[in-house]
């Protein structure tokens, strides 16, 4: 299928020669370890749809494509039919008029990942090939923080998640039935809760007292909705509900259930609270931000080691981030070896965190605890690390937190399932340092290049 004269892998096949040596797609293939990474994929099985022809090494490249374009699914496709560098990043190279006539095949590829690719694994390799080839120096120093990749949901509120199940069941559930099995569609009051709707949303102001009545008249026309689907699937005898509806609709009675608990007592807390009934697994998460206090989507604990950043610990449910600060060190110790040095804000400096980090024997920009240091010298020694450690987490750990969510796809996530909203994040993020490891790269080459140019002009002035 391929239409090459010699393998693409051959210094005689000249498209693989423009790729490796003037594309910045070839330069970033170099730095990944494709041989490595699918052996982490299963030999036999394969995405749905996807070609004969398209090896792992393709399914793993297509991602990495994605976050570096930045496009969308279809578009990408798009451009991997047109441009020959994507295609040979990915390990084919296709025929004048061959395409991928599948238009969901990248996200079957990303479904497929998500249920066979170790995340874990998946990092650990990347990172033992960039210290391997010596792309990493830095490895003493790690910086820790906690940031939160949003799901791609509208913003949730009580009275349009509760319009919500009640449009879910009268728009799709009860129509797509009573289609499939030859029903009448019974009769309903659903357009007239909407027209209802509609008026109060058009409102600029909206008091308290009007959004809790249309919170209580949604909940019980709720209730009704739901009592007519079961009662309209129960006039088929042994129907069970397909997976993804049954999900669906399980979600609407969580939901019934907790806005009642609500509306009867406003100030009880209501634990797992949906706040989507197509992702119910999103929770809110108290951020504390000035500007957005609540976040909706996957909580990630990061770490940094010389501009790296990888997952340590990922949850759609709020946790507290100082838990992790001993495993992280772990596992830096693990992937890097020694780690002498640490920098996180002020939620980690706990006294069990502390006793660690001294028994280890690591250095922070934590404010010291007990006497000042009596000795001037090194007082002023320790002020000016915890400065340095301090200023280079607030830059450079944060500033690729927004260089990640900017320019690798992670502002809103637009995977439909908690599997694959982790690998959109794991490959953004690993885009990201795939990216900078090129730049470091291309700049030591630059280096070496100068000093060679540099002692050449020393030896012809002596």
């Amino acid at each position: 299928m391929q239409s090459t004269l010699f393998p693409l892998d051959s210094y005689k096949s000249y498209k693989w020669y423009i790729f490796k040596n003037s594309s910045e797609l070839g330069k970033i293939y170099d730095a990944i370890p494709w041989t490595d990474l699918v052996q982490l994929l299963p030999e036999k099985e394969s995405p749905k749809g996807a070609p004969a022809w398209l090896k792992p090494q393709g399914y793993i490249g297509m991602m990495f494509l994605k976050h570096y374009y930045k496009v969308s699914d279809e578009k990408l496709l798009e451009l991997f039919h047109a441009n020959t560098d994507m295609q040979l990043f990915c390990g084919c190279l296709l025929q004048e008029n061959e395409k991928i006539k599948n238009n969901a095949f990248v996200s079957h590829v990303r479904s497929y990942l998500a249920k066979n690719l170790n995340s874990n694994d998946f990092q650990k390799i990347m990172i033992s090939y960039w210290k391997a080839s010596n792309d990493l120096e830095n490895t003493h120093l790690l910086m820790l923080d906690a940031t939160c990749f949003e799901s791609y949901i509208r913003f949730p509120t009580d009275v349009k998640l509760l319009f919500e199940c009640c449009e879910k069941i009268h728009e799709k559930l009860i129509p797509s039935f009573c289609k499939k099995y030859n029903l009448k569609l019974p009769r309903t009051a659903f357009k007239a809760k909407r027209n209802k709707y509609l008026a109060y949303s058009k409102n600029r102001k909206k008091s308290h007292r009007k959004t809790l009545q249309i919170r209580q008249n949604l909940l019980k026309f709720l209730k009704k909705s739901i009592n007519l689907y079961t009662d309209t699937v129960s006039q088929v005898q042994g129907y069970e509900i397909e997976t993804k509806l049954g999900i669906v609709f399980s979600s609407i009675q969580k939901v019934l259930e907790q806005q009642k608990i609500l509306i009867e007592d406003p100030k009880n807390k209501v634990d797992d609270r949906i706040v989507s009934i197509f992702k119910p697994y999103v929770r809110p998460i108290k951020r504390g931000k000035e500007n957005k206090p609540t976040e909706f989507g996957m909580k990630a604990h990061i770490c940094q080691t010389d501009g790296i950043n990888w997952l340590e610990h990922v949850s759609f449910s709020a946790f507290n981030e100082n838990t992790r600060l001993e495993s992280s060190v772990l596992s830096c110790q693990e992937m890097f070896g020694k780690c002498s040095q640490l920098a996180a804000d002020n939620i980690y400096p706990t006294n069990k965190n502390r006793k660690f980090l001294t028994d280890n024997d690591i250095e922070t920009n934590f404010p010291k605890k007990g006497p000042k240091e009596s000795d001037p010298v090194k007082l002023r020694k320790e002020k000016k690390i915890k400065e340095k450690l301090g200023k280079l987490r607030s830059t450079a750990l944060e500033g690729s937190f927004g260089n990640e969510k900017n320019h690798y796809l992670l502002n809103k996530i637009k995977a439909q399932n908690e599997g694959t909203e982790l690998i959109w994040v794991l490959f953004g993020v690993f885009t990201a340092n795939v990216v900078l490891i090129k730049n470091k790269r291309k700049a030591k080459i630059a280096k070496e290049k100068a000093e060679k140019e540099m002692k050449l002009s020393r030896k012809k002035a002596a």
